[in-house]
């Protein structure tokens, strides 16, 4: 193999003018030389031939794709870093890519705003990679299937940590909003890791009684509470040799929560009512909308089990952070939903979807997916407008806007004030009163209290 001077680049794209593009925009004399390629077999030769440090292909190569492109390179030189990129990169393509090794799968469009950074992050890690006695391998490809869309970068990310963590064995704690798809994010995990053949079994930590959840989770024996007439396999039996999701993690109760660390820690747990120690192989995957971090400094989530669980963290992004996904999505859910009620096509216009960039989406794309819904049902045409997307203000945003007012209220209450409660009281019902032009009677019943009790208030 021959052995350069310099950094090598190696570009592979069958449009001649983006290869020229590359080659201007990435080589350093003296340091850096662009070598140029138009097929991918011919690719293959090149690396088996030169030392190549930095592969830039398209994913849509031919005579066979950008993946597999990826994977005869890692075969033939394990340190060579490889870029793909492509027009829009699915799901599957990124974690297969970032499974088999890639560095980054780029947006094609953006390359002229991100290419020279990653190539030069690139190249750095090769130099890394030449120097170290191990080379880590390429990860085999997993079949799995994924129901996840995106094109963002942030979204992009976490497609790029799944393919990372999912060979793994290591517990995973996803951190997001309510409805930013965190169940989603575990299914992807488990059905590219090696436990894929297994169903994985999903539990909703805050929907189930603090007394009920135990039993749930470890099973229990016949007669140990009242109303357990039969012995009962708990989800960590069940599920032994997959995956087992915790969503709200941050609302599991203490005494479950012992319960849970002996189980990482040891892989052991009794059922409830039992002395016999049961034995379970079980990958933990753990979700919440909370600060778990400050769960603990305030005593309501232990402490050595917050670090057993969060031994890979994945941080998913609100939709409001992702507005170059609102139309994927809206579009895909625009063609699930009529394709599924069996209604003609219906189109966004491109108003309608400047309208959905600009709302804040607090319940994420739970609403965005419920808002399309809902625009389906209400439409009287095959196209809809700005007027005819039904945006609906959730209980997030009022709340929000509620704080806000209290904040900006107390930071400007007078200091001469005995009782900040009592100076509240007193302008929330002058205000209730206004509202009602002074009628005692309607004020009373808007704020929950009798005539007498308003009188009172008003006479402090």
């Amino acid at each position: 193999m021959e052995q350069p001077t310099l950094q090598t680049i190696l570009a592979i794209d069958s449009d001649h003018d983006f290869l020229a593009w590359v080659e201007k925009h990435l080589s350093v004399d003296g340091e850096v030389r662009v070598l140029k390629c138009d097929h991918a077999e011919k690719a293959v030769k090149v690396v088996q031939k030169t030392q190549i440090d930095l592969v830039l292909a398209n994913v849509m190569i031919q005579p066979f794709d950008g993946i597999e492109l990826l994977r005869q390179v890692k075969a033939t030189d394990k340190s060579t870093v490889v870029i793909l990129y492509t027009n829009s990169p699915s799901t599957s393509q990124i974690i297969d890519a970032t499974q088999q090794g890639a560095r980054d799968v780029l947006r094609k469009e953006s390359m002229p705003f991100e290419l020279r950074t990653a190539a030069e992050e690139a190249l750095s890690f090769a130099e890394q990679l030449r120097s170290s006695a191990e080379n880590k391998t390429a990860m085999p490809k997993m079949d799995g299937r994924v129901k996840m869309i995106g094109v963002s970068r942030p979204i992009q990310g976490v497609f790029k940590t799944i393919g990372k963590v999912a060979q793994s064995e290591a517990p995973v704690l996803i951190i997001g909003e309510s409805g930013t798809g965190k169940e989603l994010v575990a299914h992807a995990i488990h059905e590219y890791s090696p436990r894929r053949n297994n169903e994985m079994v999903a539990l909703n930590c805050g929907a189930i009684p603090d007394n009920l959840l135990e039993s749930e989770l470890f099973g229990h024996e016949k007669g140990s509470f009242t109303g357990a007439v039969t012995r009962r396999i708990g989800r960590f039996e069940q599920c032994d040799q997959s995956t087992l999701f915790l969503d709200e993690i941050g609302d599991m109760p203490h005494s479950v929560q012992v319960k849970l660390l002996r189980i990482l820690q040891e892989g052991t747990f009794s059922r409830v009512g039992s002395n016999e120690t049961q034995k379970t192989d079980v990958r933990i995957i753990a979700a919440t909308n909370k600060d778990l971090a400050k769960e603990v400094a305030e005593g309501r989530f232990r402490e050595d089990l917050y670090y057993r669980l969060n031994v890979v963290d994945i941080q998913l992004p609100p939709l409001r952070e992702r507005q170059d996904d609102i139309p994927v999505l809206a579009e895909f859910f625009l063609q699930r939903i009529t394709k599924k009620q069996g209604m003609a096509q219906i189109k966004l216009s491109e108003q309608a979807i400047e309208s959905l960039k600009q709302h804040k989406w607090p319940g994420n794309v739970r609403e965005l997916e419920n808002t399309i819904a809902r625009a389906c049902a209400l439409s009287s045409t095959d196209l809809l407008l700005p007027e005819d997307i039904p945006f609906t203000k959730g209980a997030f945003e009022e709340n929000a806007k509620v704080r806000d007012a209290i904040t900006t209220l107390l930071h400007n209450r007078p200091t001469d004030q005995e009782s900040t409660v009592a100076w509240v009281e007193s302008l929330l019902v002058k205000a209730a009163l206004e509202e009602h032009d002074g009628d005692l009677k309607e004020t009373a019943t808007m704020l929950g209290l009798t005539t007498a009790e308003l009188k009172a208030i008003q006479a402090k």
